[in-house]
């Protein structure tokens, strides 16, 4: 309690804050505080803002969506041929790499990582999207860069070379 005299609690529409100051009660109800008004337009009076494509059109989909999308496909092709040998092994896509390299990786940035299974934990393959993007020129470079670094990866997985893992990996290298 205040010296002032009790407080009570903000009322709806006061903006949820309660004055610092109040006269001692005089057995006069305060008066009432009229309610702010619903702001109908931003702050620059352009108003509402919304989404510029509908959800349901293929634009709306984010970059990062678009790559996990990438890297589904390049998966599903390998398991077509290898579905027995990746069957259970599980593949993710981070952002970037963590800051400190694996021991086997001397200078650069990875693309991607395999990571064996280890104390109840499956095989995991993992691709990194923004050094990734940032090697690709175009969506068709992208698409081929993410494939090959999916490739790379099960290769390890398998112990076999990325040729045989897949044989199209050679087109263009």
């Amino acid at each position: 309690m205040s010296p002032l005299g009790p407080r009570r609690p903000s009322a709806p529409g006061e903006g949820g804050r309660t004055p610092a100051l109040r006269r001692r009660s005089t057995g006069v109800a305060p008066p009432v505080v009229a309610a702010a008004p619903v702001r109908r337009r931003d702050r620059r009076g352009r108003g509402l803002r919304g989404p510029v494509l509908p959800m349901s059109t293929p634009g709306y989909r984010t970059r990062a969506e678009r790559f996990d999308e990438l890297v589904l496909d390049a998966v599903e092709d390998l398991e077509r041929r290898w579905a027995r040998q990746i069957d259970g092994a599980e593949f993710a896509v981070e952002d970037v790499p963590p800051s400190n390299p694996a021991p086997w990786e001397h200078g650069g940035v990875p693309l991607g990582r395999y990571f064996p299974a280890d104390a109840g934990l499956p095989h995991r393959v993992v691709v990194y999207r923004r050094p990734v993007e940032a090697r690709a020129s175009d969506p068709a470079d992208l698409a081929d860069l993410v494939r090959d670094v999916v490739v790379e990866q099960v290769a390890h997985l398998l112990g076999r070379s990325p040729e045989e893992v897949d044989p199209g990996y050679d087109d263009g290298h």
